[in-house]
């Protein structure tokens, strides 16, 4: 090999170490780069409730789903005129969770899982005085809303503030209390578990 052809090879073997070592350090640049739209955000943050114009409506809480949780927020609901206010409750609280969510609530990330033809009836002989009767058996529900009716049914003031609710399908099935824990508010999902509901058969 002659000499001139060595230096050559060295002077490239010097060029290539030299960018290299200067592609360890990267320099900022002026020019913005387009990495993708940043992943939205939702503040699951509650709108106010507004007032009803009569005056004769109340406000009461429901419970809707934001992000991987359930959010509490504000609705205003007529109030029940009947003897029992358990079921006419029950009824409009679930109605309430059917409703779609305003368009602030669908901004600030809210949503409900409850299916539309979901109905709810009073308990049946046998059944604890507190019960409820759905026409979709509860453990068939989707886990988040089941736990949106749960907690919903556990805040009610008319239904108790009990935290929990007493719930049973169409069928003969014992009903069960399903509690309105922080670890369900925090993870809905664990509706799927069997061992969320206690049977009554022993309180009933």
């Amino acid at each position: 090999m002659t000499p001139s052809r060595r230096t050559g090879r060295r002077t490239a073997a010097v060029v290539v170490l030299a960018l290299a070592a200067a592609g360890c350090g990267i320099r900022g640049t002026s020019v913005p780069v387009d990495a993708g739209g940043a992943p939205s955000r939702v503040s699951c943050k509650a709108p106010t409730s507004r007032p009803s114009p009569s005056g004769e409506n109340s406000t009461t809480s429901v419970y809707l789903v934001c992000g991987s949780a359930l959010a509490q927020v504000e609705r205003s609901v007529p109030p029940s005129k009947a003897t029992d206010p358990r079921l006419p409750t029950a009824r409009a609280l679930l109605h309430e969770l059917q409703h779609k969510p305003s368009a602030d609530e669908e901004k600030a990330g809210f949503s409900s899982a409850l299916p539309q033809d979901l109905k709810v009836s009073g308990p049946r002989t046998g059944d604890p005085a507190d019960a409820l009767r759905l026409s979709i058996r509860p453990d068939d529900l989707p886990s988040f809303a089941l736990a949106q009716l749960v907690c919903t049914y556990g805040a009610s003031t008319a239904l108790g503030r009990t935290h929990a609710a007493v719930l049973g399908g169409p069928g003969d099935d014992t009903a069960h209390r399903y509690d309105c824990s922080a670890d369900v508010l925090a993870n809905p999902d664990i509706a799927e578990n069997a061992g969320w509901g206690d049977p009554l058969s022993e309180e009933g």
